[in-house]
């Protein structure tokens, strides 16, 4: 085992102690430190072109990635691992009054022996196994971890057969736009120097499944994201006169029922299976206080898929919405019909009917309707409605909609269905290529040598349950699932845009292999340093070699 738990815990101390929250100059200061921590190392004071730091392309912040490669002096061989972890982290409001030791990870801990802390984090406190604060464990110990490698080959290249290159991504903690950034310096260096890409490790952090799991996991793959969204139109009316509208709220709020938390949506895929989706937002698209009923609603939820496309979410949520209208429906005319009957007021026959479309649906329609006075209208609002810097994506499109069903000529209530956020695709890795092979044969031969050093079961599974980065550097997608994500988020090409086929073509099998710990994104956040500092890194390192000295017939 390569003895590494100093340097990382140190790189890791060096790496917490700047505060580097996302969409904060934090990412700056934090990406210099670590270009400058780098430059630093003999290897790329002597290789100083095998060392860059870059700044993300297509952003509204100015952030920037550092990228670094060694090329390994025992053989020619041009076999390549990528080493990638995030840089950034979340913000530390939760910590309330100790906001200021958030990223001091030893001042915290000596404050949190005076704090009233649930059982479990008091034993972790005392065992002085594990580490507290922001970034211990989502994901500085991780991206320590790589740091150590990295620093470990850049002295002993001779004992590399192969390349590594490491990549420490800003933005991870909301657009991805380092690891998009990095796409094409990854491209550009498989040209330049021949890189043949065969596996990328990630370093995100892995927790408990469930209370009382003590597996340490390593994930082959990663699960997908998606964030399906829904404007809804009702029909508009004086709350003294309630029944002669339809409250979009009303049609919202069948819609959550329908699908928060409804287990047909989870997807299963080889023996796993993914959370069911949840609401994210639900409002409605009211400026201002009146006694009239909104006009319109918007809500959307995270969605996880191991198999799916985004077409097939598009299509089974179709129908989902379709059955939440039908409900709305018919609750609404069963209390109707109790109230005429309680008043003595007539009853009238409702003239609503259960409507669901795409956005590319509707927009197809309007375009047959309107031509290119429709297409110009929209991308003139567009153009508009990028000069409101404060709208993120999700607004933007709902907005977008918005204007578009104004066009409408049939106003009678409906629900559009589109994306309006990024969409971080699904891995499998399933040893269908022969570089998804090496890399599971690889693991597997990894965690056999490594078992044996460490008390608790090291377990692999497919799907990494959480969004990361690793969702972009493979695809496994085709064209027709990605086409389902452009032709259906209404700010794509305006607001947002990802080039799939960047992904496609660097396109390397990926696994995560992270640090241990509970509470990430939390006011407790910790890790478990043995795992974390010492099996992590060698785990590593043993998957490295072991793809790195493969020799083909």
């Amino acid at each position: 085992m390569l003895p590494c738990r100093e340097e990382v815990l140190a790189f890791t101390k060096q790496l917490v102690n700047i505060e580097s929250i996302v969409n904060t100059d934090g990412e700056k200061v934090i990406a210099n430190a670590l270009y400058t921590l780098l430059s630093s190392f003999s290897y790329f004071t002597n290789n100083p072109t095998h060392l860059t730091m870059t700044q993300t392309t297509n952003d509204d912040r100015e952030r920037y990635n550092v990228l670094g490669f060694v090329k390994g002096a025992k053989g020619n061989s041009n076999r390549t691992v990528i080493l990638m972890g995030h840089m950034d982290t979340v913000g530390i409001d939760d910590f309330n009054q100790l906001k200021d030791l958030a990223c001091s990870p030893e001042e915290l801990m000596e404050v949190l022996k005076n704090e009233d802390l649930p059982a479990s984090a008091r034993e972790h406190l005392n065992s002085g196994n594990w580490m507290f604060g922001r970034g211990v464990l989502d994901m500085k110990s991780g991206l320590a971890s790589h740091l150590y490698l990295l620093k470990y080959y850049s002295e002993h290249p001779e004992e590399l057969e192969g390349n590594i290159v490491f990549l420490a991504e800003c933005d991870e903690e909301d657009g991805s736009h380092g690891v998009l950034s990095a796409l094409n310096i990854f491209n550009s260096w498989k040209e330049e120097h021949h890189f043949e890409y065969i596996a990328a490790i990630n370093a995100d952090f892995v927790s408990p499944r469930y209370e009382g799991d003590e597996n340490r996991y390593i994930y082959k793959g990663t699960v997908g994201k998606l964030l399906p969204s829904f404007f809804i139109t009702g029909a508009e009316t004086h709350v003294g006169s309630a029944f002669e509208g339809l409250d979009p709220n009303f049609i919202a709020a069948e819609l959550t029922k329908q699908i928060n938390y409804n287990p047909e949506l989870s997807n299963e895929a080889y023996g796993e299976t993914t959370v069911p989706p949840v609401s994210l937002k639900q409002t409605d698209l009211k400026p201002s206080y009146t006694v009239q009923t909104a006009l319109s609603a918007y809500v959307y939820y995270n969605f996880f898929i191991h198999s799916w496309s985004p077409k097939d979410v598009l299509e089974k949520l179709k129908d989902q919405a379709f059955i939440a209208f039908e409900n709305a429906l018919t609750t609404f005319e069963e209390r109707y019909r109790t109230f005429t009957s309680m008043s003595g007021e007539p009853y009238v026959n409702l003239p609503y009917k259960p409507r669901v479309f795409t956005y590319e649906e509707m927009e197809q329609m309007l375009i047959h309707e309107n031509g290119d006075t429709f297409v110009t209208h929209m991308n003139k609002f567009k153009e508009t409605l990028l000069q409101d810097t404060e709208l993120d994506t999700r607004m933007f499109a709902a907005r977008v909609v918005e204007e578009a069903w104004k066009w409408m000529k049939d106003k009678n209530p409906a629900i559009i269905l589109f994306y309006s956020s990024l969409y971080s695709p699904r891995i499998e890795l399933t040893g269908k290529t022969a570089n998804e092979l090496a890399l599971i044969n690889s693991l597997d031969q990894a965690v056999e040598t490594m078992q044996t050093k460490y008390n608790y079961p090291i377990v692999t599974r497919n799907f990494f349950p959480y969004i990361s980065d690793m969702s972009f550097v493979a695809l496994s997608d085709d064209e027709e699932g990605i086409n389902a994500v452009s032709q259906n988020n209404p700010g794509w090409g305006s607001k947002h845009y990802v080039n799939y086929e960047d992904i496609r073509r660097l396109n390397v099998p990926v696994i995560n292999i992270g640090p241990y710990g509970v509470d990430a994104h939390k006011k407790l956040e910790r890790m478990e340093m043995t795992y974390s500092l010492e099996v992590v890194p060698n785990l590593t390192n043993h998957v490295i070699q072991n793809l790195l000295t493969t020799i083909e017939d």
